[in-house]
């Protein structure tokens, strides 16, 4: 019933809690059928992935137009396209574009991940930009999430994008920057240092392939980070002056 394309960390963790309750096939690329297995999913070929209901886009965001383009010869009339991309206005667009009318697709970004959602989807937040897909069906979708105990945002592309260029992508890269300048743990340390330490775990345990996409494809995320180091210029002169 449902098609993964991606097994990273995230693909992985969405199969796992999906095999739960629906049937879920994982195109793998990667020797990892005993993995996909143990999660109670199963490993799959292109066109069996492809051919399911409910399609689940996991890919970094450079890759989702590709693949797009060869998952479409073997979509079923009337199935459902997801993407999980942190970025929405041009996944939005690409699906709009690239998919068949026949078929339904739904921009969704789960803002939570591997670490944070390990033991539980609890009180998780996912964000979902409907895109072009049937009342009774987009329904059916929130009732689930529903059921998980996930907190259902409901936006459009451009105001998610607006407020994920500084959520997301700015942390990143006050947490990146953190680690580039070689912030580490300090026998006389404060509580606020201890929370810039927080966020430099948090992206640490993400790719340099994620923090450069959620970047580029942003279309607000530069503006941000230069009002940023804007910001930092200033403070820097007050205090130089």
């Amino acid at each position: 019933m449902i098609g993964i394309f991606g097994f990273g960390r995230f693909g992985e963790l969405t199969a796992r809690y999906l095999a739960e309750d629906f049937p879920v096939v994982v195109r793998d690329t990667g020797g990892n059928a005993k993995t996909i297995e143990a999660l109670g999913a199963r490993a799959a070929d292109l066109e069996t992935t492809a051919g399911q209901d409910i399609i689940i886009l996991s890919v970094p965001i450079s890759a989702l137009a590709d693949t797009l383009d060869r998952v479409i010869p073997y979509l079923k009339p009337n199935a459902l396209v997801l993407d999980v991309s942190s970025v929405k206005v041009l996944p939005d667009k690409w699906l709009a574009k690239m998919l068949p009318s026949s078929v339904s697709y739904l921009p969704t970004h789960p803002m939570f991940g591997p670490d944070s959602a390990a033991d539980s989807l609890e009180g998780r937040k996912i964000v979902l930009c409907p895109g072009r897909i049937g009342v009774k069906q987009y329904a059916c979708v929130k009732s689930y999430l529903d059921t998980k105990g996930l907190e259902v945002i409901e936006t459009t592309p451009e105001a998610h994008d607006r407020e994920i260029a500084v959520s997301l992508a700015l942390t990143h890269f006050i947490g990146r920057s953190l680690s580039e300048f070689g912030a580490e743990e300090l026998k006389i340390d404060t509580e606020g240092y201890k929370r810039l330490l927080h966020i430099l775990d948090v992206v640490e345990n993400d790719t340099w392939q994620l923090f450069f996409d959620m970047n580029y494809y942003n279309p607000f995320a530069g503006e941000v980070r230069d009002s940023f180091l804007y910001a930092l210029e200033e403070i820097k002169n007050r205090l130089e002056s």
